[in-house]
Order: C-alpha cells, then sequence, then structure tokens
C-alpha cells in the first residue's frame, strides 16, 4: 500500500510537470521598410556575400584577413564566450534529469566489553572481549527536481538562446575584424598612391626651383621668383615628409591588427599590385528583411528577446512551489573475527514539497527585474534592426556617390596635368610667369590628393556595404545557409 502512494505521488508529479507559466513573446515585430531608400546598385536582385573578397583577386588581402581573425582579441573573447554558453546549456539541461551520485565508505575499529564475577572488576579475574571490526559500505543516491511550473525548462530555453547569440555574436566579430582589416589594408595603399603624388610633386618643385635659381644667378630671373621657387620645394619637401610618416604610422596599424612582422608585411606589401580597381557592385536586395536577416548581430538581438522572454518564465515560476523527490539504494558489508553479513538498502523519498510563503518580497521583484530586462531586450532589437537599415542604406549612398564621382576625377586630373604641361612648357617659354606655373602645380597636386581620397573613400564605402550586409553569414536553417559556402564556416567556433 506504501509503494502505491509513492507511485501516485510521482505520477502526479510527472502530469503537474506539463503545467507552465505564460512567457512574454518570443519574438516581436521588427520595423523593417518595405523597401530601399537608397540607390541599388544594378537592379538590386539577391546576392551571397560568401566571396567577397576573393572578387578583388588580391590574396594578400585574403590572407591578411586570415591572419588577422587568428590574431584577433575580440574574436578569442568571442569564442570563449561561446564555450561558456555552451557549458551552461549543458547545466541548464543537466537539471531537467534526475541526477545520481556513487558513494563508497570504509571504516575498521574495535568493539568489546569486559565483565567480572561477583559484580566486581579486577585485571585478573576479568574477561575482555575486544574485536577488530570492519565495515564497508557502497551505493547510488539520487534527486529529481519536478519542473511543475516550467522552471527549468525556462533555464534551458534561455540557455539555448543564449549559445545561439553567442555563436552569431562570434560571427559579428569575424566580420568586424575582416572589415577593420580590409580598411587599413586600403588605407595603406592609398597611402602608398599618396606618396607618389608628393614624391612627384616635391620632384616637380625641386627642378624648377634648382632652374630658377640658376637663371636668378645669370641675370635671368627676379631674385623674388628664386625665393618663390624656393619656398615652393621647402613645402613639398615638408608634404613629402608628413605623408612619409603617416604611411609608417599607418603600416604600424596594420602590423597590429595581423599579427605579421613589420619585415615580412613589407615584403608582402612590395610584392603585390599596389592598386587594384574595386569590382563592380553585384546586386543588393531590394527588400530590407531579406539582407537584414543575413545580419549576426541583428539575429543575436533577436534571439536576446527569446532569452529574456525564457528569463522571465523562470523568475515567474520561482514563485510557486517546488517538489522534489529522492531515493538511494546500496550495499553495507560487516566483518569483526571471522563473522561477514552483508545488508541491501534502499528507500524511496523524501518526497519534498517546497512552498514559498514570506521573502519579503525578493521573488516578485526578480520577477520584475526580468520583465524590466524584457522589454530592453525588445527596445534594443528594434533599434538594432533600425540601424542596421540605416548602415546598408548609408553604404548604399556613398558607394553610389563615389561611383558617380570617379569618372570626374578622373576627368579632372586627366585635364589639370594637360594644363600644367602646357603652363610649364610657356614658362620654360618665358611666356608664362612662376607664378602662374606653381597655381597650376597647385591645382594639379589637389586633384590628384582628392583622387586618392576618393579611391579610399569608395573602397571604404564598400567594405561598409559587406559589413552591413552581414559579411555572408545567414542564419541557421535558412535557404541561404545551405547555398552559402561562407556562412556555413565556423557554425560552432
Amino acid at each position: 500500500m506504501r509503494r502505491l502512494r509513492w507511485i501516485a505521488a510521482a505520477c502526479l508529479g510527472l502530469g503537474l510537470a506539463g503545467c507552465g507559466l505564460t512567457r512574454p513573446p518570443a519574438t516581436v515585430e521588427a520595423p523593417f521598410p518595405a523597401q530601399w531608400h537608397a540607390p541599388l546598385p544594378h537592379g538590386g536582385s539577391v546576392a551571397s556575400l560568401a566571396e567577397w573578397w576573393s572578387q578583388l583577386d588580391d590574396p594578400l588581402l585574403v590572407e591578411l584577413i586570415a591572419a588577422a581573425e587568428a590574431a584577433s582579441p575580440n574574436l578569442a573573447s568571442a569564442a570563449a564566450r561561446v564555450a561558456e554558453a555552451r557549458s551552461t546549456r549543458v547545466q541548464a539541461g543537466a537539471a531537467l534529469l534526475p541526477n545520481l551520485d556513487g558513494t563508497a565508505s570504509a571504516s575498521r575499529g574495535v568493539s568489546g566489553s569486559s565483565f567480572g564475577s561477583g559484580g566486581t572488576t579486577s585485571s585478573s579475574s576479568s574477561s575482555a572481549a575486544i574485536a577488530p571490526v570492519t565495515t564497508l559500505q557502497a551505493g547510488l543516491q539520487s534527486k529529481w527536481e519536478i519542473d511543475l511550473f516550467g522552471r527549468l525548462r525556462a533555464d534551458r530555453d534561455s540557455a539555448e538562446q543564449k549559445l545561439s547569440s553567442a555563436t552569431a555574436k562570434w560571427h559579428d566579430a569575424r566580420v568586424a575584424v575582416a572589415a577593420e582589416t580590409a580598411n587599413a589594408y586600403f588605407a595603406e595603399r592609398a597611402c602608398q598612391q599618396q606618396l607618389r603624388v608628393a614624391e612627384s610633386d616635391a620632384q616637380s618643385r625641386g627642378e624648377t626651383a634648382r632652374l630658377t635659381d640658376l637663371s636668378a644667378r645669370a641675370g635671368f630671373t627676379a631674385p623674388a621668383d628664386a625665393a618663390l621657387a624656393r619656398a615652393s620645394a621647402s613645402d613639398a619637401s615638408g608634404r613629402l615628409t608628413q605623408q612619409r610618416a603617416q604611411c609608417a604610422v599607418q603600416r604600424k596599424a596594420l602590423v597590429a591588427l595581423s599579427g605579421i612582422d613589420e619585415p615580412t608585411l613589407e615584403q608582402k606589401l612590395a610584392a603585390s599590385p599596389t592598386q587594384r580597381a574595386l569590382p563592380v557592385v553585384g546586386s543588393i536586395a531590394s527588400v530590407p528583411a531579406d539582407a537584414i536577416s543575413q545580419r549576426p548581430d541583428v539575429y543575436a538581438a533577436e534571439l536576446g528577446v527569446a532569452s529574456a522572454s525564457a528569463d522571465v518564465g523562470s523568475a515567474e515560476a520561482e514563485r510557486y512551489p517546488k517538489l522534489s523527490i529522492s531515493g538511494s539504494i546500496g550495499r553495507m558489508q560487516i566483518r569483526t573475527s571471522g563473522f561477514r553479513e552483508s545488508l541491501d538498502t534502499w528507500s524511496i523519498g523524501p518526497v519534498s514539497l517546497t512552498v514559498p510563503l514570506l521573502d519579503g518580497g525578493a521573488r516578485a521583484a526578480n520577477s520584475d527585474a526580468a520583465k524590466a530586462r524584457y522589454t530592453e531586450a525588445v527596445s534594443l532589437y528594434r533599434a538594432n534592426v533600425r540601424q542596421a537599415v540605416r548602415e546598408v542604406e548609408e553604404a548604399l549612398v556613398n558607394l553610389d556617390a563615389t561611383d558617380a564621382r570617379a569618372t570626374d576625377a578622373d576627368s579632372a586630373v586627366k585635364n589639370y596635368q594637360a594644363s600644367f604641361d602646357a603652363t610649364q612648357a610657356r614658362y620654360q617659354s618665358g611666356l608664362a610667369s612662376l607664378f602662374e606655373l606653381e597655381d597650376s602645380r597647385r591645382t594639379l597636386f589637389a586633384a590628384q590628393t582628392a583622387r586618392v581620397s576618393l579611391q579610399r573613400e569608395r573602397a571604404q564605402a564598400w567594405v561598409a556595404l559587406y559589413r552591413s550586409m552581414g559579411g555572408g553569414w545567414a542564419r541557421p536553417g535558412s535557404p541561404s545557409m545551405t547555398s552559402n559556402p561562407a556562412a556555413k564556416v565556423a557554425t560552432s567556433p
């Protein structure tokens, strides 16, 4: 009869385990616009970013990005958080199952008594029986908390969502490292181009100063013109020194990012072409939701809402009773003076029911705090989506604008170069003043500098588009995940 009561209690607990408290929505609506409000290059159909860097046909850039990912402390930290979240998920899942512990013990002692005749005791007349006793015990103990109101399931769901979120953040860190490295690489290339412009300008001004000084010594040129030419050459030399310093600083930044020592990096840069045309940007999704869903940070924020929802369910369940059941099975053996006896033991229970009665409002406060965190997670997710849409549209605008300006910049440099060449020929023939020559040279230098800056700006917009579109990552289970090789890489770092 007693066994039937225990079985009935266990069955009741299992039935109640199906009960659970209502959680807030795990998914919420996001502010996705109906379409892009920015120029879409080439029509705007869906494309994968899986082979983004290979479009440049620049093996050095791919090598630098791989080296930077291996050396990045941010990526290592993100991977550590994934491992931590995975351990937490295992712990939360294990809490739903009964635990089982094994015990073993051994002890040895003596047990004895002495009896004297006639009620008196003496060392000579007493008989003593002292025997060593060995006790061996081994057993199994188990305890199980029955999840009456879904607290343990909520903890498990929250841990699962946090693991997926940590994995998505690892991918976001990888995309960020790739974008930062690419920007540093393009800045290095742009700096070298500007250095060549500065060198050419300094050489030209220095030659003009030399010839003007010779002419002034011969009495054919006014001393003021010679002084102007020397001043112009000094300005160009100062700019050249400054540009060299900027390039040295920029290279050290690339060394720090990639973890490659500077002499090796210099050799690699010297062996690679200094300028490569950016590829034509293929297609971009015309519907923001299609593009934003490829961003790991947006996905991580979405999972944050689901995790916060589960945390609310767990905090609410803490306010309700807890039911647990325990049991054990074991064997004990006693040995003494040739005597040996074994005993088998087992027990079921106690069945423990804990009912919260008075806690000063602590559990209610924890529940309110969990609800506040849920509200915050919803707000952060929606703000993240808005920011993602903004970044995509800004990248599209900048890419379109730099593309439109590139032709004008090339035309300006070409025509300013022709004007300078003509002015220089007129100056050498005595038909133009030194002031006209320097003004034409100054205009040409400004146009060349502007073109280099535009090329770097376009490269930055190209990288920004890569990053704002998620860097080729796709959420698990999506169609693009199965067709996108880059999205499959390191699904669990």
